[in-house]
């Protein structure tokens, strides 16, 4: 297939996903003039993914040699992400459609329903091999070929388990499937356990690869492992931590963190492809390993504060205060510049050790230049400084002799 052909089938795809998710918002616009039509959960979710997925996918795609396939990976789930949008909501508006309305002919919701119950399995799919593949297409060695075509059954057998069972869907009526072959109710539960862990597994072999590569390849996988690292945080924080502790703000939060991760991760792997400013990502990781762990660690003093100091002024006065809130904020005041200083020490020692012992050892020669009147000895440990932090193959320095003004040389 030659450059233009794929350019044509990538916005083709592109295309097809942004008509597939308009006409499943009108479907859900015209399935709530009946009163109590269910939404579909992942609406949001779904719609971020295709608009975001499919552009980049259709500017990826082309540029690619032949044989990578990550662009059209982009293509796969944006349009993927399209279909469960547009099947659900039209089987919503279709199956529990006001009887005479011109909803209630609209052929094909029972097939529609059905189709929506299991491409949710087959969507994981891009998303495993995007993360074993990227950023050259291939698996990080031999040994993961095994595990590549192990995904590969698991999603074939998922998929087809789930839509031989003969009930689609709780939210809709009913609806038997085609195939008549009864599966276990709870096939579900244990295909979507497999495919989370299957997909942890894929994340990581991107630390593999990490390890191995260099240059260029090295900075794109630690772009797009940033990425993935922030939506795996941000997912466990909507899908685990909120729905244990069931606090509302929290999986309202962490939700929208989940849909601004999704529409970086496709940005962050199109900067990594197209090389565009690729050696930022390590000043980018350094601030958020910094700026996460000290507002996660304040957050946690700031409500540990306002407790231990309500519980004091309730012991002495018998009643809550204010007071509590505004000692608790300047606490927090207080301890923001110290604590992001020993976090930035503690993470440029753990994870930038070079750069950590570089800053050191000009201090140290900073300490000593003052106090040094020796030429030779400081040009001494000036090559010695610029050999440890820089580690040059060569150095060599050059002084340069003024002429003074009674024309004599010094």
């Amino acid at each position: 297939m030659s450059r233009q052909e794929s350019a044509w089938l990538a916005w083709y795809m592109c295309a097809l996903t942004l008509v597939l998710t308009a006409f499943g918002f009108l479907f859900l616009v015209a399935s709530q003039s009946r009163v109590g039509a269910p939404v579909y959960d992942y609406l949001l979710l779904n719609t971020v993914i295709a608009v975001s997925f499919s552009p980049v996918g259709a500017l990826v795609a082309p540029r690619l040699p032949p044989g990578n396939p990550i662009g059209w990976l982009f293509c796969a789930i944006g349009l993927f992400a399209a279909v469960r949008l547009f099947a659900a909501e039209y089987a919503i508006a279709t199956l529990l459609a006001v009887p005479g309305s011109w909803l209630s002919v609209l052929p094909g919701g029972e097939a529609i329903a059905w189709v929506s119950s299991w491409v949710w399995i087959v969507h994981f799919g891009p998303f495993i091999f995007l993360a074993l593949l990227f950023p050259d297409g291939r698996l990080p060695s031999t040994r993961w070929r095994p595990f590549a075509l192990l995904v590969a059954l698991v999603i074939a057998g998922g998929a087809f388990a789930v839509a031989a069972w003969p009930v689609t869907s709780a939210r809709f009526n009913p609806v038997n499937d085609p195939l008549g072959i009864e599966v276990a109710a709870n096939v579900i539960n244990p295909v979507e356990t497999i495919l989370y862990v299957l997909a942890l597994i894929a994340a990581a072999s991107l630390l593999v690869r990490l390890l191995r590569s260099k240059g260029i390849e090295r900075q794109q996988v630690k772009l797009f492992a940033y990425a993935v690292a922030l939506l795996a945080v941000s997912a466990t924080l909507a899908y685990v931590v909120s729905e244990a502790i069931a606090v509302r703000w929290l999986e309202w939060v962490s939700s929208t963190l989940v849909m601004a991760n999704m529409v970086c991760l496709p940005i962050a792997m199109g900067i990594a492809i197209f090389r565009y400013r690729l050696y930022q990502i390590d000043i980018l990781i350094n601030r958020t390993l910094v700026y996460g762990s000290l507002t996660a660690v304040l957050v946690l003093v700031y409500f540990c504060a306002i407790v231990v100091s309500q519980r004091v002024l309730i012991f002495f006065t018998g009643q809550e205060s204010t007071l509590a809130v505004v000692a608790s904020t300047l606490l927090i005041a207080a301890l923001f510049n110290p604590l992001r200083r020993r976090f930035q020490s503690v993470i440029d020692r753990g994870f930038y050790r070079r750069k950590y012992d570089a800053r050191k050892i000009l201090e140290t020669f900073s300490a000593q230049l003052r106090d040094e009147t020796d030429l030779d000895a400081l040009s001494h440990d000036l090559m010695g400084v610029v050999r440890e932090t820089m580690q040059p193959a060569h150095v060599s320095l050059w002084l340069r002799l003024d002429k003074p003004r009674n024309g004599e040389w010094k």
